[in-house]
């Protein structure tokens, strides 16, 4: 199999003089992008950043950004995105951890990230909102050649740091061939064609905006209409001929809040994804109500990309999220291993060309995931019916999904016991029709201290990236414990479970 890449340019040169992304206001021809794409991994290539450098990146969303994520592709290197929430002390570690060539960052984090870099004698530019800054300058006057050695299916592609119950994030190593294949795979059982119009929302730091929506998107031939956030508004203006949308359960609620969202708006829509985070039931049938059209869940996660989907019209299933994609072997196991029947609930485990090469620098962590028989242990607990599919019934770990982005509780509940305030906490993940999962607090105080929810709420905001951040804290006397001291974390979620109702921000 060729690289990622390869395959991409491929079908931009294809696709000629036909728009493949539209931005800004501008439509960008086939050629156009490739030729962005040189440019900037000629840049790179001046930089000195070649096979197996790592390119750490902490940018907001532009087509420049794509074009340097996908020269990234071109050059061999390995692309590592950085969530734009993230703060100082949490860049750090990932500077610390993914040992960059280069760093790209917005020009408001120069001045505070400028010194770390520094010290590990990485470079450090930058590129903004709208596509400017020194990248781009360099880019531009650049006329360095760019390895003409062919980057292939094996060669890694990205690190993507994923969220665990540790407390340190760990760098899932994909390859330009596991992009690729999903990409192929999803392509076609979601029936992705040179006709179709793609309303790009996401983020480019998570694998659903990068890998999933992208990737499949200008493979397929089709348009990618990039927007530069979600936002009710302008999805509602990018309606109008858009055949496929992706999102978070957060963002078609958001939709449904919208009067202006209906069948008329939706008319040339024929396929609506919804994934990263759990589909509540309530949207699931709000959203067919509204438009007439079936929100299609799917399920993936950082180390595999998407590993089963509902199909396209009669093949979406409500409550569950889908059959394996072509090329994905699933199994429900027990404990250790050992295949489960129909309808038992078990371990979600995964063998197949998407499936990661293992964790970055965590070898005996990598060993510990895996089975011997090269299944892949996911953490998450389901179960197969007798047709096939997949339904999701809870998580192994404690790891909270918020909105379609990992939290651990772990190192949310290390900022709030740090506060003299504090006694100790734990943070658990509760439903919120909203986020799909909302992070929750629940604190003792310090005997004598009077703590209150707001001044916790003010302190983590400086620490954490907001969507870490607790949507409620509350106070409790003491926590629930098993005879062995752990906190029972089940207890707390189901007494706080109905803490948020439908609709609440």
């Amino acid at each position: 199999m060729m690289g990622l890449y390869a395959a991409l340019e491929v079908a931009l040169r294809r696709a000629g003089n036909a728009t493949v992304i539209e931005w800004g206001g501008r439509a960008y021809r086939g050629a156009e992008v490739v030729q962005g794409v040189e440019r900037a991994a000629a840049g790179l290539a001046a930089l000195g950043v070649g096979r197996g450098d790592r390119v750490l990146v902490q940018v907001e969303k532009s087509l420049q950004a794509v074009f340097v994520y996908l020269a990234t592709l071109r050059c061999g290197a390995i692309f590592v995105p950085l969530n734009t929430g993230y703060r100082v002390r949490e860049f750090a570690y990932f500077l610390e951890d993914a040992q960059p060539a280069l760093v790209i960052c917005d020009p408001a984090d120069e001045a505070d990230y400028g010194p770390m870099v520094g010290a590990t004698g990485a470079r450090l530019l930058t590129l903004d909102a709208q596509g400017a800054g020194s990248f781009l300058d360099h880019a531009a006057s650049s006329g360095a050649d760019v390895d003409s050695a062919p980057v292939g299916a094996d060669d890694l592609a990205a690190i993507i740091y994923t969220s665990g119950t540790t407390g340190r994030s760990k760098g899932a190593m994909l390859t330009q061939g596991n992009l690729l294949s999903n990409a192929l795979a999803l392509g076609k059982v979601w029936e992705m064609a040179a006709g179709d119009v793609l309303i790009h929302a996401l983020p480019l730091f998570h694998i659903h905006g990068l890998f999933i929506s992208l990737n499949t998107a200008l493979l397929a031939g089709a348009r990618v209409r990039l927007l530069p956030r979600f936002d009710v508004g302008l999805v509602l203006d990018a309606l109008p001929g858009a055949t496929v949308l992706m999102g978070v359960p957060t963002y078609y609620v958001r939709l449904l809040g919208d009067a202006r969202f209906d069948r008329a708006a939706a008319k040339d829509l024929r396929l609506c994804i919804s994934g990263s985070a759990p589909l509540l039931l309530e949207t699931f049938d709000a959203f067919e109500e509204r438009t007439g059209l079936t929100l299609l869940e799917r399920y993936g996660m950082s180390e595999c990309g998407v590993i089963a989907s509902n199909l396209p019209g009669a093949g979406v299933r409500r409550g569950a999220v889908g059959l394996p994609l072509p090329g994905v072997e699933l199994r429900i196991s027990d404990e250790d291993g050992s295949a489960l029947p129909v309808n038992a609930v078990g371990s979600v485990e995964v063998r197949g060309s998407g499936v990661f090469r293992g964790y970055w620098q965590m070898p005996e962590k990598t060993k510990a995931e895996f089975r011997d028989d090269g299944f892949f242990i996911t953490g998450d607990l389901g179960k197969i019916d007798a047709d096939g599919y997949l339904h999701l019934v809870g998580r192994a770990k404690d790891m909270v999904i918020s909105g379609g982005l990992n939290v651990y509780p772990s190192e949310v509940e290390a900022v709030i016991n740090a506060l003299v305030e504090v006694e100790e906490s734990a943070v658990i993940g509760v439903p919120h029709a909203d986020f799909g999962e909302a992070v929750v607090a629940v604190v003792c105080r310090r005997p004598g201290q009077g703590a209150d929810a707001d001044a916790i709420i003010r302190a983590l905001k400086q620490e954490l990236a907001g969507f870490k951040v607790p949507k409620a804290v509350v106070f409790a006397d003491e926590l629930p414990r098993n005879t062995l001291g752990k906190v029972e974390k089940a207890a707390l979620r189901a007494t706080h479970k109905g803490l948020f109702t439908m609709g609440t921000a």
